[in-house]
């Protein structure tokens, strides 16, 4: 832990001011150097007043995500976020992740980047990931999974964003299956699983999740517009992305654990719940095949049954929805 974060965690904690002389006492070092720290978080954007009586109180943070800070507010026992990075910008967090992966990264680290340059979507798409107007991120998971069990992940990762959401805004988002987090029809989230894997054996999956916090209809490219939002336009407020970030993280961490203990049936009950897929007649296209019928649940494995004009339970993996409207 870094001398920025156990000043951070400090000054969150101890909101009516906390004494030079007790950040001295806890971290080990002499008035000079908490002075020289304060400087540099102020430098930064965190707004902290001194005074002889209070001592250092945080007034107020900056607009953008600090891997101290994040880290000074994630419990000890948490494991998704236990490790963290932030990037300005890079191609993908998809792919900064990948690469700590191949490293030997452990398990639940968490890849933050203020804007992305080449952010994916599902079947190729670009992510439109305009800097520090939302939450884009890469968990790094080793899950003891068999590579089939691993949409697991994505149902359980869809469940956790949109709880996240509800409990960060009030706004009640909807899952359209398979990654989709909809805000009245609209798509405020998007989550892209790839893995790593041999035969029988998962080595590690990369749980990718853009989350559209705080942007304007302005800031969405013309070919998104008509189907995208964002937590702001949907609210009529702008929030805190810190605070977004560790709501996910918090929930994906939760909901992990649950599914490693193979509570899965108990998180898909929660997801069909929240699903506006099931029970209409849909089309799934995958690659160059069409699969229509009528989405009716979710197999042990995270698939989706659907059942077909002839009467047939189809199990998809994945794939691309459209709901086909009444005639």
């Amino acid at each position: 832990m870094t001398l920025d974060t156990q000043i951070i965690a400090a000054l969150r904690s101890n909101t009516a001011g906390v004494s030079s002389s007790d950040l001295c006492n806890k971290l080990g070092i002499t008035r000079a150097a908490i002075w020289a720290r304060i400087e540099s978080l102020r430098n930064q954007g965190y707004e902290i007043i001194a005074s002889p009586h209070i001592g250092y109180r945080l007034v107020r943070s900056p607009d953008k995500l600090n891997a101290d800070d994040l880290h000074a507010q994630i419990p000890s026992k948490q494991i998704i976020g236990r490790d963290l990075c932030v990037l300005e910008q890079t191609t993908s967090t998809n792919d900064e992740a990948d690469r700590f992966a191949r490293q030997g990264a452990r398990e639940g680290l968490a890849v933050f980047a203020e804007s992305q340059t080449r952010g994916r979507g599902r079947l190729g798409r670009i992510w439109s990931s305009p800097p520090r107007k939302g939450v884009w991120a890469s968990i790094l998971l080793r899950p003891p999974f068999t590579p089939a069990e691993t949409t697991r992940i994505t149902v359980m990762s869809a469940v956790s964003v949109a709880r996240a959401i509800q409990l960060q805004t009030g706004l009640k988002p909807e899952i359209k299956w398979p990654n989709d987090i909809l805000l009245k029809g609209r798509k405020t989230a998007g989550i892209l699983t790839e893995m790593q894997a041999e035969s029988d054996h998962v080595n590690y999956v990369i749980l990718g999740i853009g989350l559209d916090v705080n942007q304007t209809q302005a800031d969405f490219p013309a070919e998104v517009k008509p189907v995208a939002t964002s937590l702001k336009i949907e609210s009529g407020r702008a929030f805190s992305r810190t605070d977004i970030a560790l709501a996910l993280l918090r929930e994906l961490d939760s909901d992990y654990r649950r599914l490693c203990a193979g509570k899965f049936s108990a998180i898909a009950e929660e997801w069909e719940g929240l699903c506006t897929t099931l029970g209409k007649e849909i089309t799934v296209t995958v690659g160059n095949q069409q699969h229509r019928g009528r989405a009716e649940s979710l197999d042990p494995s995270g698939a989706l049954l659907l059942r077909t004009v002839f009467g047939r339970l189809e199990r998809i993996i994945g794939g691309d929805v459209s709901i086909q409207k009444n005639r």
